[in-house]
């Protein structure tokens, strides 16, 4: 079969994002569609929201609780429409509607330089050193009929970058695909990296990969996007992580540049737990945002003066997504038992940002370096855990709103889940297993 690529030109996306600024007012409204949103009903229902145990999948891949079952979309070595591989190392992704019944998989692929890209081609951000070979990291698009979920195309969205962990989606319909990695120019290859890439869910093939400098060279994870204001709050993977927003000069149009600040919380310097400030769960501390300059340091080093100037540390801050005004993200090695917390930010569109500790990990049998997640459209968390070691046994963890946790499923795989989303009308959960990478689609009784 022969698949014509249309590229998204500039008129559309400006078409896109003059919408979001004329809607911000009701973007919640949009969101909730989309099953990204949490609403007073289902956080009233939610707490008696445990699915039951897990059941073994005869496949070996993933246990899920009765009546939940998955279909693989897409998997590691598939010829894709445009020729080129599914490569490895699935991450972070986002579920975006394309109309007319097509919906949109934008997925991550965490790879590194030394890594198979899959055939890729240019066009690329950077390149292995003075050839014309893609380095092989950035992302994939899988595009589903709504209806059936069979898989109708997949291509190369972006390339040339190292090591796309998470992300976030957009109101205006594109996923930012953040770089884990702040590898310098040094021969082997030709640009710095450490930049937020955005790519159009209906992008068609490769975009032109324009890193959003304004938006900070730091070890970047996921990014979420409040629809209120057009701010981007980021998080940052480093035991001495901050957390970081970027006030666009033109909401919907990142790449117009803008101000990067840090979360400074008043009282709390550093928020793991793990001795010294203690951060009690539930109790909501005032934050305040201070500016950040030198925002592309070769040194690395923004987050040790952010903190210098007080701003909070988090252990290794990682998945993060908005909820109806307020939003989640993880701190994967963070508290007392070093298996992870869970933190909420309110905005505060109308007074101070508010913070808190939502969920802190006694120990791994309950939960263990929980890393992406979302917002379920029942009001609960989704987590995949992504715990280290020779031998993992990694979950999906569900977590309340009253702050229960409950395993929702189990990769039998010796790798991680990944990249959890659900589809706009809330029926579909996909989710990546990251090596080797498989995409599935997962579905069942969410709201019995």
């Amino acid at each position: 079969m022969h698949y014509s690529f249309q590229f998204a030109s500039a008129a559309q996306m400006h078409t896109s994002r003059r919408k979001f600024f004329a809607l911000t007012g009701t973007a919640f409204g949009g969101l909730l569609a989309a099953g990204c949103t949490t609403t007073s009903a289902a956080l009233a229902a939610s707490s008696a929201n445990h699915f039951g145990p897990l059941h073994a999948d005869p496949a070996g891949v993933l246990d899920l609780p009765q009546g939940f079952s998955y279909r693989v979309i897409s998997r590691l070595g598939d010829t894709m429409s445009d020729g080129f591989t599914v490569p490895d190392r699935a991450d972070g992704m986002g579920c975006f509607d394309l109309g007319n019944g097509r919906l949109a998989l934008v997925r991550n692929h965490e790879l590194s330089p030394n890594h198979d890209g899959g055939g890729v081609s240019m066009p690329a951000y950077d390149t292995i050193a003075r050839s014309l070979i893609p380095l092989p990291g950035g992302t994939t698009t899988i595009e589903i009929d709504a209806a059936t979920l069979e898989r109708t195309a997949e291509y190369r969205s972006l390339a040339g970058t190292i090591r796309n962990c998470a992300g976030g989606i957009t109101p205006w319909n594109s996923w930012l695909s953040c770089e884990e990695n702040t590898a310098r120019a040094d021969g082997r290859i030709n640009q710095d990296h450490g930049y937020v890439f955005e790519v159009p869910a209906n992008a068609g093939g490769l975009v032109d990969p324009v890193p959003l400098r304004a938006m900070g060279r730091f070890n970047h994870e996921a990014a979420c996007v409040d629809p209120a204001s057009g701010i981007v709050y980021m998080t940052e993977d480093r035991g001495d992580s901050l957390l970081y927003r970027f006030i666009p000069d033109v909401p919907g149009d990142l790449a117009q540049g803008g101000t990067l600040q840090a979360l400074v919380i008043d009282g709390i310097a550093n928020t793991s737990n793990r001795g010294g400030t203690f951060m009690p769960l539930g109790q909501p501390f005032a934050g305040t945002w201070i500016m950040l300059d030198n925002i592309e340091a070769p040194e690395d080093d923004l987050r040790t003066r952010g903190a210098a100037m007080g701003a909070a540390t988090f252990a290794r801050g990682e998945g993060l997504w908005m909820g109806e005004g307020e939003m989640f993200f993880t701190a994967t090695s963070g508290g007392a038992a070093e298996q992870g917390q869970i933190f909420r930010l309110r905005p505060g569109a109308n007074g101070p940002t508010a913070i808190d500790l939502f969920y802190e990990s006694p120990g791994s049998d309950e939960y263990s370096f929980g890393d992406n997640l979302c917002v379920a459209p029942f009001g609960d968390l989704i987590v995949c855990e992504d715990q280290h070691g020779d031998m993992v046994d990694n979950y999906l963890r569900g977590i309340t709103p009253a702050g229960e946790a409950y395993a929702f499923g189990r990769i039998r795989l010796q790798t991680e889940p990944a990249g959890a989303c659900f589809s706009p009308d809330g029926r579909t959960m996909f989710l990546n297993i990251y090596s080797p990478t498989m995409t599935l689609a997962i579905t069942g009784p969410w709201t019995a």
